[in-house]
This record gives structure tokens, sequence and C-alpha cells, in this order.
């Protein structure tokens, strides 16, 4: 991934936990302005319409949603995960 802030690439394994920041800038790696769902033209500034409303864009947050820009992570992990948690919603 590359960093919004400073532009610097960023080798990372899986996705950023809250606490990670960028080597260069000292930035949040973890953070709304970092993710590809990031999108200021959209309702709460997100294309994600499950998500929590986060008030601080560039600061860590723990939305379950989070993903890299640019990370090779793919829809099939977000439709795996939406299953899961239908099965789960339906369950007695």
């Amino acid at each position: 991934m590359n960093c919004v802030f400073c532009g610097i690439e960023i080798n990372t394994k899986g996705n950023p936990g809250r606490g990670d920041v960028c080597f260069n800038c000292k930035r949040d790696l973890r953070c709304c302005k970092q993710c590809k769902f990031y999108d200021p033209g959209s309702y709460n500034e997100c294309r994600e319409v499950l998500a929590e409303r986060i008030v601080d864009k560039e600061r860590a947050n723990f939305c379950d949603y989070f993903v890299p820009r640019g990370s090779a992570l793919t829809k099939v992990n977000k439709t795996q995960e939406a299953i899961k948690a239908l099965e789960n919603l339906f369950r007695k």
C-alpha cells in the first residue's frame, strides 16, 4: 500500500493493526483515509454502507470493513464474511 499522507510505499502483510504507523511520516495506517472504501463524496465518506460512522478520518479506528488501498484482498473474502454473518443472524 502507499501512504495517503506522504505517498511512500509500505509493505504490509494483511491489514495493519490499530497501532501501526507509516515509518516515514508517523501517521496512522489503519484509518479511513488509508482505506479503499474511503470516498469523500459518499454518505459518511465511506462506500461501505454497513460501516459505523467514524468522525476523524485521519486517526486509527476499529472499523471491521477496513481494507488498505491497493490491497490484494478481494471481494471473495468480504462475500464469505457476509454469508457467515447471515448464517449467524438466523441461527436459533
